[in-house]
């Protein structure tokens, strides 16, 4: 199995040269075939998402809090590490270790200033033990550096493969000119860890005098999402762009994005980053967004509660407010549908163990999508 899947990402990859030259147009529906009910309520912004089993779950407030939810009870879980609150900064991703139902460990990231040098702060990667509604042994794995003052771009997401390896994410931290595509310097990266922290010794950059060893690809603005698609094993990850320019992109080893060397995008005032859109020796995004979206998680539904939605992406849209549907045919996006229209600030979408899409909605929680019987 293990081989098969190989095969299929590599055939894959090699079908995937630049991105889509006419993004298509998105729909919204005139009825609706789903509704939605909030399973967890009250939480301001919803960033991470880990379940447990569907009735028992971990959901990050951005402010600095983690909630476990069981039949809908909130209760904060005591013993997380300082965290440093500042503009998009705050207490972002929360996972499950693999093997969870034997040792109980969970991963989180944050924005923390742990050097306590004055300076700002930078994202960290921490693992712990969680114990009813407890936090114990805890442990950081990974701390970006140097600090900053600045409060854009943090990233953050964590995702695992199937062979011992735990990823994620950090964004440029607003220093586009120095960050993404240097690998002697954090920010602008995803990274890949051991399960215990160690660095893999197959990673891209071992052995590299000053490299970051943890680096696993580089040249990204500000990774929102990631995800591994379920049939390839192959790693997908959403960033935004500046003006216009998100990206979905399909990650591989030791490969450089472009940012911001190359973009789709233009500054917020109008004025050009750059004249190029493609250079040999970056890879181009499987689909990008104009305008910008603000993609915000991602999932695959493939459960087959949602039937005609089998196989297709979800993305949260931060910017317009709604659960963006992409429809991929032949490795290409050939239709774009939105979901839940104005629900809010979609921050993330996860396919729960019991096959339900979940959503977390600014000011409203975690929302459960249910088809219409």
């Amino acid at each position: 199995m293990k081989q098969l899947l190989t095969i299929l990402s590599l055939a894959f990859i090699t079908t995937i040269g630049c991105a889509q030259d006419n993004p298509p147009f998105i729909e919204t529906p005139e009825t609706q075939s789903y509704s939605y009910k909030i399973v967890a309520d009250g939480i301001d912004i919803p960033w991470g998402l880990a379940f447990i089993t569907p009735e028992d779950f971990l959901v990050t407030e951005k402010s600095g809090t983690l909630y476990r939810v069981v039949n809908g009870i909130k209760t904060t879980v005591e013993g997380l590490p300082p965290i440093y609150t500042r503009g998009q900064g705050g207490l972002l991703d929360v996972a499950l270790h693999p093997d969870f139902s034997n040792n109980n460990i969970i991963y989180i990231t944050l924005s923390t200033d742990v050097e306590e040098d004055g300076l700002g702060g930078n994202t960290a990667l921490y693992c712990a033990k969680l114990t009813d509604t407890s936090l114990e042994d805890l442990k950081l794995l990974y701390k970006a550096t140097p600090n900053t003052n600045k409060g854009q771009h943090w990233g953050s997401r964590i995702v695992f493969d199937q062979e011992g390896h735990l990823y994620f994410s950090i964004g440029d931290r607003g220093n586009r000119d120095e960050n993404p595509q240097d690998i002697n310097r954090d920010g602008g990266k995803i990274y890949r860890l051991n399960l215990d922290g160690s660095i893999p010794e197959d990673n891209p950059h071992v052995g590299i005098n000053g490299a970051k060893t943890a680096v696993y690809s580089y040249g990204h603005r500000n990774p929102q999402a990631l995800v591994m698609h379920p049939e390839t094993g192959v790693l997908w990850e959403t960033e935004h762009g500046p003006r216009g320019g998100d990206e979905i992109n399909i990650i591989q080893k030791g490969k450089n994005y472009g940012w911001p060397t190359i973009t789709y995008g233009i500054n917020y005032s109008g004025t050009p980053i750059t004249d190029k859109k493609e250079m040999e020796g970056m890879e181009q995004p499987f689909y990008y967004w104009i305008p910008s979206i603000g993609p915000s998680g991602m999932a695959f539904s493939t459960s087959g509660i949602y039937p005609e939605w089998k196989g297709n992406l979800f993305a949260g849209s931060l910017a317009f407010q709604y659960l963006e549907r992409l429809v991929i045919e032949n490795n290409k996006v050939v239709k774009r549908e939105k979901v839940l229209d104005q629900i809010g600030r979609l921050r993330n979408v996860v396919q729960g163990p019991d096959g339900y899409l979940y959503v977390g909605v600014e000011g409203k929680g975690i929302l459960k999508i249910i088809p219409n019987s």
